[in-house]
Order: structure tokens, then C-alpha cells, then sequence
């Protein structure tokens, strides 16, 4: 699915610019995956040192470089301004299948931008990678995230008690499924692609 790219593509939205992340990205990327408060339904604790967002950023272009995942850096286009992430990963070439994993920083939140993203991110998945079927993982007490999935479209297809054990505290997990002929993007939110 991916071997037709020698690289990630860009894509535009109104608002954002979602691109390959660099090593110009680790600052933002630590303020990001450090903040408690973004971090608080992750299946990871926060980061607490610059090295760890060094070693993440190196993890993540490893996994585009291979082929495993897709992990865009969201930046607003109006001031470049690095403010999140968005990432395919578990591609299921065979089975047409991947997960979405996202993060917002906290001043970003609560205006449009991550369904803005993600609306261009699943067009990119289900059009250009032919997919047929996105999934998502989430801690059930994220309102936010169910809400965002749920206004794009995604299913509540299950819940899995007690998955994950973060910093020594026991979550479950809401599991969501989309599927290629249930999505419709709104034209408004529709990005451009360029290599």
C-alpha cells in the first residue's frame, strides 16, 4: 500500500499543513507528549525528558522509513506552528487494515483542528492507500476522542476491561471501527495531497 511513496506525502487543509516530522520538531514534541493533561488517556505516561521526545521522533521515522506507519506533524499554516501529530500505524496490508493514534497540544484543543486533520488523514487512508477499514483505541473516559470519532463516522464496536496499565493505574478500552463505504468527508474539509 505505501511501496508507491518514496516519501510522506504533505497534506493541506484550510487551516493546517500536515507533514513529515524532523528533528526542528523535538521542542514541540516534548511540550506535547509531556504535558500531563494530553497525555492523561495515552497507553504511555508522559515524557519527562528532551532525550525521550529525541528517541520517539527517531522511533516514528523509522516506522514511516519502513513502511509501518504514516506519522504526520500537524502544523497551523497560518504561523507554522507545530501542534500536534496524527499517525496510521498497525498497517494490515492482507486485511486492508490500520489504526489512527493522534495527539493535540493543549492550546490547540476544543477548535476544529484534530477533525480537520484526521477528515484529510482517513481521506488519504481509505483513497490513496486503499484501505478498508480504520480503527481506534481509546480510553473510554475520553469524551473528547469518542466524540470526534464518532462525528466522523466510526462505529463503538467493543470494550476490553482493564487493557492497559499506565503509570500503575488500570484503564479499559472503548474499541472503534470505520469503514471505507461509511466514509464521506465534508467537501470543506477535504485536503490536497503533494509529494
Amino acid at each position: 500500500m505505501m511501496d508507491h511513496f518514496h516519501r510522506l506525502p504533505v497534506i493541506s487543509t484550510d487551516r493546517l499543513t500536515l507533514r513529515e516530522m524532523t528533528s526542528a520538531d523535538t521542542d514541540a514534541l516534548f511540550e506535547i507528549y509531556s504535558d500531563p493533561e494530553v497525555m492523561r488517556y495515552w497507553s504511555s505516561p508522559p515524557l519527562r525528558e528532551r532525550s525521550e521526545a529525541e528517541a520517539l521522533l527517531q522511533r516514528i521515522q523509522q516506522s514511516v522509513h519502513d513502511g509501518n506507519a504514516c506519522a504526520w506533524g500537524i502544523e497551523r499554516t497560518s504561523d507554522n506552528r507545530f501542534m500536534g501529530t496524527c499517525t496510521i500505524h498497525h498497517i494490515d496490508s492482507g486485511n486492508r487494515r490500520a489504526e489512527i493514534g493522534y495527539a493535540l497540544g493543549s492550546a490547540y484543543q476544543k477548535q476544529g483542528y484534530m477533525r480537520e486533520a484526521l477528515t484529510a488523514v482517513f481521506d488519504y487512508a481509505f483513497h490513496v492507500m486503499n484501505l478498508h477499514r480504520m480503527e481506534a483505541d481509546i480510553d473510554p473516559r475520553n469524551t473528547a476522542s469518542a466524540r470526534i470519532l464518532e462525528r466522523l463516522g466510526f462505529q463503538k464496536e467493543g470494550y476490553l476491561r482493564e487493557r492497559w496499565i499506565v503509570n500503575g493505574e488500570i484503564s479499559d478500552s472503548t474499541l472503534y471501527g470505520l469503514l471505507t463505504k461509511e466514509w464521506s468527508p465534508s467537501a470543506e474539509n477535504k485536503g490536497e495531497m503533494s509529494l
